[in-house]
């Protein structure tokens, strides 16, 4: 497109290429951990890890409730010294939901750990971790509402090699096994909770002071993200649950070596869509049909792409596997496969979101996340137990389908682009 290279000199584009770019090597650092892991751990330890990692993104979901990104939004709107109120009272939500929470888990703990077969005096550090990610996540958000990316990044990566660090030392030297990697997750999540909290008040972006008005008003934000939020982990996490209980732990450690192999594809369309949005955006501002159809014609070339790499990384997933993992967690190659094409399928509905994103009609999704959601699980528990764990990813690949398209469907309702590939006034 003409006016593509001012595009990557906007500092919306830079930035996304920053962003992108600490996050792509925050994935790819507990990645680097599977060579380790996989000879330390067993299946069964590393199915525990697996299914912490569940427990922790719901727990996240109820204690932080997503008010970070409340923080971000006032950020614009607020005053400073309104902001500082507003963030203090956020804090003190999200303080009471973890009391809340621990209250639940504590008298809850023995029926929950048998049905999630994960250690019963575990169930309460899980809760512990997402506090502290929710408090250190507000410090990430006001250094992204400031475009402070630098800072952002570092932040970032410097708590995933604390945690990576620790996790090593733990598993490889102490021999903790799977308490080691979850205690490296612990600690790591503690001291940068601490450090964030230090950064905000050096910064003077907190006042004590009871709000009601921002309390209601940070409620109601994190509230009504509960529902999407829980649809996306159903779609995500739920394969473990099911995996856990129909097969044992050891399967889900396995399918979990598998999963993360086929999670690269998510790293390249996260990191693509990251750049991508922003000249998306700046280009539909110029509502011109033939770079409208020079766009449809780039994401059909995209969507045959992204179907490609998961192929691609799927046929060298055997070798790779046989290099990089212990041999019992060899035969995590035959999941690759199904995570890699549905993960492709994300790709394509990061493409198609986005108009929705655009006219702000974001209500929208509930449709495509509540349905792939629900057919998320009736789909692992009939795919489990007609061909094992492999429905699970079964299940993941046409969840995403599914949610990839209706929202195509529904992005094209509210905003119109030339799919058919014709021009205005003819017909297919």
């Amino acid at each position: 497109m003409n006016s593509l290279s001012s595009v990557f000199k906007h500092t919306l584009f830079r930035n996304g290429f920053l962003y992108t770019a600490s996050n792509v090597i925050r994935n790819a650092i507990p990645f680097f951990l599977l060579p380790v892991l996989t000879r330390y751990l067993t299946p069964a330890d590393y199915g525990v890890v697996a299914t912490f990692q569940v427990l922790l993104a719901v727990a996240m979901v109820f204690v932080g409730l997503r008010l970070s990104g409340a923080v971000s939004v006032n950020f614009f709107k607020l005053s400073r010294e309104e902001l500082k109120v507003y963030i203090a009272n956020v804090i003190f939500i999200e303080t009471v939901a973890f009391f809340l929470i621990v209250g639940i888990i504590y008298f809850c703990a023995g029926y929950l750990s048998v049905f999630l077969k994960f250690p019963r005096n575990w169930l309460l550090i899980v809760v512990v971790i997402a506090f502290s990610r929710s408090i250190l996540t507000i410090n990430l958000s006001l250094w992204q509402a400031e475009q402070k990316v630098l800072s952002y990044g570092m932040f970032q990566i410097l708590q995933t090699v604390v945690d990576v660090g620790l996790s090593l030392f733990f598993v490889a030297v102490l021999g903790w096994k799977w308490q080691g990697r979850l205690s490296g997750v612990l600690a790591s999540s503690a001291v940068f909770a601490f450090l964030g909290v230090v950064i905000i008040c050096k910064r003077k972006y907190i006042r004590l002071s009871f709000n009601k008005a921002h309390i209601s008003n940070a409620l109601f934000f994190g509230i009504g993200l509960i529902p999407a939020a829980l649809g996306g982990w159903i779609i995500t996490g739920i394969d473990r649950i099911f995996i856990n209980s129909m097969v044992g732990v050891s399967a889900t450690g396995i399918y979990v070596v598998g999963y993360q192999v086929g999670l690269i594809i998510s790293i390249l369309a996260i990191a693509f869509n990251q750049t991508w949005a922003p000249f998306l955006f700046e280009k539909l501002k110029e509502d011109n049909y033939s770079t409208k159809l020079k766009i449809v014609k780039f994401t059909y070339l995209y969507f045959i792409t992204i179907t490609a790499f998961a192929l691609i990384v799927s046929f060298f997933a055997p070798v790779f596997l046989r290099v990089f993992v212990g041999k019992s967690f060899q035969p995590a190659y035959k999941y690759v496969l199904w995570i890699a094409l549905g993960y492709a399928a994300n790709g394509m509905y990061f493409m198609v979101v986005n108009y929705i994103f655009y006219v702000e009609k974001t209500y929208l999704l509930s449709l495509p996340i509540f349905s792939s959601a629900i057919a998320n699980v009736i789909l692992n528990y009939f795919l489990i137990k007609a061909n094992g764990p492999i429905g699970a990813a079964q299940a993941t690949t046409i969840s995403f389908f599914l949610s990839f398209v209706l929202t195509w469907f529904l992005s094209a309702r509210v905003y119109k682009m030339p799919w058919l590939i014709v021009k205005p006034g003819k017909t297919a």
